[in-house]
């Protein structure tokens, strides 16, 4: 039986106005399971006005009140975490372990989070001078666009809706078509609980309709978008016409610089994770690993036999490590990547092929984990983002050349270091252009502080404050004394 996956517009789930539905395919079998709104400019009129009038409402209640709605999506995410982690599983191809322990967490967190935090973020302050006082307030924008992508589904989806809301806004939200089931499960669990209906609505479709279409609504204040660069750009420009407001999460290049002080086995152990972590589909997995020379020879034997050992099958069983790729154009995009290294002379030192399960998944889209070296940093596979299980391995002989190539990238999202040298690490980091540094570790995340990236990588900061000042307008009312 094929899943539907229909709008949820003013409290209800809608077909959409065209009758127009878009396949919805397992990566891990590479079959349909389902299908998904195709929304056109009617659906996306009818959620936008669905907003505009619960926004009074919404916007009207205390902090306290719509904190209480956000505890109770975050409790009965918790309620049905184990179905929800299947179906994140099934969208993606990502382990079930990792939707388990990861992104269903992440997701409930990302409303309990906001829900509590919010205490301590004021809507009214006061400055006195000895000729004036002046009161700022910071007011719910209106309606917003929350636009997320398919390698994070709900961890992501959530991450953008939960500070939207919990400040008065009322949203039009998009998840990926190609991942939508469980941004339509959000649906079904803020029906249930009694989120006041057109507080959240969420449609679907194409980025190059609906998605364009939600960008250049004018009664949209603004939009956090998180996807690739080349998409964000699209956005940037389209909402020029309506100067709204704008948070871009975009792609990344990101570095992993490992000096030979380091401690070497904690080292090898997380690197395996943050290059190869949901079959490196995270715009934060390492894709560039910098190595000092005096170790260089001995990584790259310990990395790819760490690789090696990585259990690689049907993202259903739980014993399952590494999953599938999350689509067939991502698939075919990263092969296209792993011939150009081959015809960059590059040496493949792991990998590099399509997989041929048996069974269940015998047509799915799976790729080997690819650790490639001999290309010069000017190489695409070394300036690109791949977005898959594909990672480079460079050599250095100073902490200046390790700046040097970590830098030479029109990326600047993430970088990892890894050195026992507190005065290095801090050295390097200061230097390095990434909005996101992890020294000795990677994905370790205090919501309160600020994510973004810089260079082509990013436009604003999400979490903690940062993005509750996004999603309100700042007034000062200034008096004589």
């Amino acid at each position: 039986m094929l899943e539907i996956v229909n709008n949820f517009i003013n409290g209800e789930f809608a077909e959409p106005y065209n009758k127009e539905y878009l396949d919805i395919y397992e990566p891990a079998t590479g079959s349909v399971y389902g299908k998904v709104a195709n929304s056109s400019r009617h659906d996306i009129k009818r959620a936008v006005e669905s907003a505009k009038n619960a926004f009074p409402y919404w916007s009207g209640l205390s902090m306290a009140e719509r904190a209480g709605y956000l505890k109770k999506i975050a409790a009965e995410i918790k309620n049905r975490s184990n179905i929800l982690a299947k179906y994140e599983s099934r969208d993606t191809g990502k382990p079930i372990t990792l939707a388990s322990k990861v992104d269903i967490p992440r997701a409930i967190e990302n409303f309990n989070f906001f829900a509590n935090f919010s205490e301590n973020f004021y809507f009214e302050s006061s400055i006195e001078s000895e000729v004036s006082i002046n009161s700022v307030s910071k007011q719910a924008l209106g309606v917003v666009g929350c636009i997320s992508p398919w390698n994070l589904p709900l961890y992501l989806f959530t991450w953008k809706i939960a500070p939207a809301l919990i400040v008065g806004n009322t949203v039009l939200a998009k998840p990926s078509e190609i991942t939508p089931l469980t941004a339509s499960k959000l649906a079904e669990i803020c029906s249930d609980i009694g989120l006041p209906k057109g507080v959240l609505n969420i449609v679907n479709g194409t980025g190059h309709i609906a998605g364009d279409l939600i960008v250049k609504n004018k009664n949209i204040k603004a939009i956090s978008f998180t996807g690739g660069t080349e998409t964000g750009k699209k956005i940037y420009q389209n909402s020029f016409d309506s100067f709204k407001k704008l948070s871009l999460e975009m792609g990344g290049k990101n570095p992993a610089i490992i000096f030979e002080d380091c401690d070497y086995q904690s080292m090898l152990k997380t690197v395996v994770k943050s290059s190869f972590t949901n079959q490196g589909q995270i715009c934060l997995c390492s894709s560039r690993i910098l190595v000092e020379s005096t170790i260089f020879k001995k990584f790259k034997t310990d990395f790819c036999n760490a690789i090696s050992e990585l259990n690689i099958g049907d993202p259903e069983d739980d014993k399952i490590e590494f999953g599938s790729i999350s689509s067939e154009s991502q698939f075919k995009k990263i092969n296209h990547y792993i011939n150009l290294a081959k015809n960059e002379n590059g040496n493949i030192l792991l990998g590099g092929k399509a997989i041929q399960l048996q069974g269940r998944c015998k047509n799915g889209w799976f790729i080997e984990p690819t650790v490639i070296e001999g290309l010069d940093n000017g190489s695409r596979l070394n300036q690109e983002e791949i977005f898959g299980p594909v990672v480079t391995l460079q050599s250095f002989q100073s902490e200046e050349e390790a700046i040097e190539i970590a830098n030479d990238t029109q990326y600047g999202l993430s970088a990892t270091i890894w050195t026992n040298s507190h005065r290095k690490s801090d050295r390097v980091a200061k230097n390095i252009d990434a909005g996101v540094i992890w020294i000795n570790c990677w994905m370790v995340r205090d919501l309160r502080t600020p994510f973004g990236g810089m260079k082509d990588s990013g436009l604003g900061r999400e979490g903690g404050e940062s993005v509750l000042r996004f999603f309100t307008e700042q007034k000062t009312i200034c008096e004589p004394k």
